[in-house]
């Protein structure tokens, strides 16, 4: 572990016009960790995700990654720090119409100048890194194919390749299984927790899952209603206790009310996505 924290939030706040999708969450991350945010949709775990690297600004309190504060960066300086991150997203984000490999080599655009139309123009040391990061999620096999004729499982390895090419100090993924089956999403996520731990990168997940969390994460991170009601490590931790992130299944009035308030801030992060 590095001996300053690679992520402070300090009373982060966020609202999306009334609603307040962060309430006050203080957050320290060392060096090497992997951490998952866990909590029900609209609970804030994407937006929290989002503010690591500037694609959302809080409303008020402090986001200091890799030493910067991450509010005042603009243009050079705030590019620099996204090149630091690389980011799993749920849907894939490939280009289905070229090459896998192609796809892997657009993780390493911000060191490059200038447009770049098919592999000839990127040069060849980048083409042989990216043919040995698809060799390390095992789809070397597969590096000339259309990124389109893969399953799903597959087109998640070519993102991680891909967010790996940036050479990233930070890793971070968004819901990165929600859209597969249970047997690739246990062999997505413990490929992604096996580059972490080889690269010791700091690597911060949000899921939903709760039985794949324990089995993955060192560190659970519990969001209910924006606010971190759950900061421990995974170890010992039973699905039962977990479980008391998400609270009971709604029965009474303020339940219901608190339940239409998470899909409010749910629509609220999307018309925000929307929005950018």
């Amino acid at each position: 572990m590095s001996s300053s924290p690679v992520v402070t939030l300090t009373d982060v706040r966020k609202n999306f016009g009334t609603t307040q999708a962060l309430r006050g969450v203080s957050l320290t991350i060392e060096q090497g960790e992997i951490v998952v945010l866990l909590g029900l949709s609209g609970s804030g775990k994407s937006t929290l995700l989002r503010h690591f690297d500037g694609l959302e600004i809080a409303s008020s309190g402090s986001v200091e990654v890799l030493g910067s504060d991450v509010s005042a960066l603009r243009g050079k300086p705030l590019r620099e720090l996204r090149s630091r991150i690389g980011f799993i997203f749920q849907q894939f984000e490939l280009v289905g119409s070229i090459t896998v490999l192609e796809n892997v080599l657009t993780g390493a655009l911000a060191r490059l100048t200038g447009p770049r139309l098919g592999l000839p123009t990127y040069p060849a040391a980048l083409r042989d890194t990216a043919f040995d990061l698809l060799e390390e999620v095992g789809l070397g096999a597969q590096a000339f194919q259309r990124a389109d004729t893969l399953s799903g499982g597959q087109q998640q390895r070519v993102a991680i390749a891909r967010a790996l090419m940036q050479d990233p100090d930070i890793l971070l993924a968004d819901e990165p299984v929600a859209s597969l089956d249970p047997e690739s999403s246990e062999a997505v996520m413990n490929l992604i927790r096996e580059i972490g731990m080889k690269r010791k990168l700091t690597v911060i997940c949000s899921l939903h899952q709760v039985e794949l969390a324990l089995s993955w994460a060192d560190r659970i991170v519990g969001l209910r209603h924006g606010e971190v009601v759950l900061d421990t490590v995974a170890a010992g931790l039973s699905k039962e206790q977990v479980m008391e992130v998400y609270g009971r299944v709604a029965t009474s009035t303020g339940e219901f009310e608190a339940v239409a308030s998470e899909l409010a801030e749910t629509a609220a992060e999307m018309r925000a996505v929307v929005g950018k």
